[in-house]
């Protein structure tokens, strides 16, 4: 099971022979670091303190694959890259470790080698006394290997899963015949909870599974007979699971129990909030309800505060859209505005604008409904209507704060964009979202909205247009020979396409498939049978140009406005769409479906 190294040595890296390995000196000289992020690292870590190999993690310098085989290195134990799959991990070993003992301590049995004895995989190869309690625990010796600490986790948590099943809710319920008292609980572990209540189970299952599938939202959605359970995984709303009706009204008091809401109104929408620890990972979860002809609905919209926030690079930006985007955000002053439908990624794209210029050098503030992520060295507000404080009351305190970068989830109204237009001619970058289907919608919603034309026109800087699309499953989709008319429809031209002539800008994460084909879902076991996993971006990058000002002086519509960008070589959202189809980053389809407004 083990491997050998997966990284090239740096050429004229060397450990040092006859003493112990540094961490830093192996991860340079076999993990592929260069010599400057460890210096950069090291120099952060005698200001902040703390280990290296965190440091390192923390600014993105290294991953966590690398700093797992350096320590591996380091113990002279065996690497492994990949753990198995949770139902290739044998029953009998995971029954004899705690769930609590395996997170905590970040260790888990994998199965027999050869000569079988049991492998481990652990995080901390120098936890030798760890080590010694899983062979106490599994009543032999056990061979230890290094793996990296997400991969484990992620290991734990589906095994874990695995084994438990969990009574189906109406043989709980059959267990259990008396009445639920339902109380609020503290921040604890929905994986670690043990609640005898098939309710509380049936509850904490479907959230704790939805977290583990990386699902958006959940839908609960009471029918004649049953309840539906939806999950939105990767943009897509698919059934995951029922509940007969009788027990609706007692699903739903535990919802509204765990967000804060009334139980006893039935007839209002309410709005909620959970947060949970899942799977070891903070949620962070808003639920509203909603009265229908067959009961309540609830919709519960997730969000994973542990995530690890994402660069420009990883966001599926061409090097040309990169280049410019980066000379934007550069500026001193003016508006970069992110726009298109809900779920489309855009306070994604912030935050990564964000990270890539957030230094101590610059005093950045973000006003945000809600603040999704927590970012190190940003002053951060949360919009709260409760207490009259809204986008515009938040920008407009800022200004009195001696801002340089100033984030604002969203321009809703007059008022909010009369304040960030006044922050941007005064000498602040400021970044924003509105909601129009193109780049071009953006200037025309905000004359729209009663700002004059002069102040669009002089405080814009760039708009962004985006869209998320599927990414094809790299373990089942195939490549296939388009029609002439998808090409045609996508603005390729066949004769090229075939050819293998288009030559596109890089993107990170491409992965083409053989010239003069494109990639089609099928469907696998890693996929769920949808044959798309994971999504990336599509984006359409307007620049304010002299032409651009005179049309949006003269109140022109968004169509002639969106012309003369792609006179002047815009990339509409569409043709980025099939650059990203060629680059095997996406299918046809989903290029067409999603972009099937703009019409390009």
């Amino acid at each position: 099971m083990a491997i050998n190294s997966p990284y090239a040595p740096s050429p004229g890296a060397q450990v040092v022979p006859g003493f112990p390995p540094l961490i830093g000196e192996l991860l340079v000289a076999r993990c592929g670091v260069s010599q400057e992020a460890i210096d950069r690292a090291l120099a952060k870590q005698l200001e902040e303190g703390g280990l290296l190999g965190e440091v390192l993690l923390r600014l993105k310098l290294a991953d966590e694959d690398q700093l797992a085989y350096a320590l591996s290195l380091q113990a002279e134990m065996d690497y492994l890259r990949d753990l198995p799959r949770a139902e290739d991990i044998g029953v009998e070993l995971i029954e004899k470790l705690p769930i609590n003992f395996a997170r905590q301590r970040l260790v888990l049995p994998l199965g027999r080698s050869a000569s079988g004895r049991v492998m481990v995989a652990i995080a901390d190869p120098t936890a030798v006394d760890v080590i010694d309690a899983v062979g106490v625990l599994l009543g032999e010796p056990v061979d230890a290997v290094v793996a990296s600490t997400t991969k484990i986790t992620d290991a734990i948590n589906k095994t874990y899963t695995r084994l438990r099943g969990g009574a189906e809710l109406e043989e709980g319920v059959k267990k259990d015949d008396e009445p639920e008292e339902f109380q609020n609980e503290e921040l604890v572990d929905m994986l670690d909870a043990n609640d005898e209540a098939p309710i509380i189970r049936w509850v904490n299952s479907l959230m704790f599974q939805a977290a583990k599938e990386g699902a958006s939202d959940i839908h609960i959605r009471p029918g004649e007979k049953d309840i539906i359970v939806r999950y939105r995984v990767d943009g897509v709303l698919r059934e995951a699971k029922r509940a007969p009706k009788k027990f609706q009204q007692s699903i739903l008091a535990r919802i509204k129990i765990m967000s804060g809401l009334n139980i006893a109104e039935k007839r209002l929408p309410q709005d909620g909030r959970i947060r949970r620890k899942m799977a070891g990972k903070d949620v962070d979860m808003r639920v509203a309800t909603s009265p229908t002809s067959a009961g309540e609905s609830v919709t519960i919209r997730l969000l994973d505060r542990s995530s690890v926030l994402l660069g420009l690079a990883d966001i599926g930006f061409a090097d040309d859209h990169l280049d410019t985007i980066r000379s934007i955000i550069a500026r001193p002053h003016g508006i970069l505005l992110v726009t298109g439908p809900t779920g489309s990624g855009k306070t994604t794209t912030l935050y990564a604008c964000i990270s890539e210029i957030n230094s101590p050098d610059l005093n950045i503030l973000t006003v945000e409904d809600p603040v999704e992520y927590q970012l190190e060295g940003i002053s951060q507000t949360q919009v709260n209507s409760k207490i009259d404080l809204t986008f515009a009351s938040g920008l407009r305190s800022f200004l009195r704060q001696d801002p340089d970068v100033i984030m604002v989830g969203e321009i809703r109204d007059r008022e909010t964009a009369e304040v960030a237009i006044t922050a941007s001619l005064t000498g602040h970058l400021v970044l924003s979202t509105v909601h129009t289907n193109d780049a071009a919608g953006g200037i025309t919603r905000l004359i729209d909205m009663g700002i004059e034309p002069f102040l669009v026109a002089s405080s814009l800087v760039g708009l962004l247009a985006q869209r998320l699309v599927r990414r094809p499953c790299k373990e089942c989709a195939r490549a296939v020979r388009p029609s002439d008319a998808t090409l045609v429809e996508l603005g390729l031209d066949p004769a090229k396409f075939f050819a293998g002539a288009y030559q596109f800008p890089s993107v990170k994460g491409k992965r083409p498939p053989p010239v003069g084909t494109v990639y089609e879902p099928v469907g696998c076991h890693a996929c769920q049978q949808l044959g798309y996993k994971g999504r990336t971006g599509i984006y359409e990058l307007l620049m304010i140009n002299d032409t651009v000002r005179r049309l949006a002086l003269e109140k022109a519509d968004a169509g002639s406005i969106r012309n003369a960008a792609i006179d002047a070589g815009m990339v509409a959202l569409r043709f980025d769409g099939a650059r990203k189809v060629v680059l095997g980053m996406t299918t046809p389809e989903e290029v067409l479906l999603t972009t099937a407004e703009s019409g390009d």
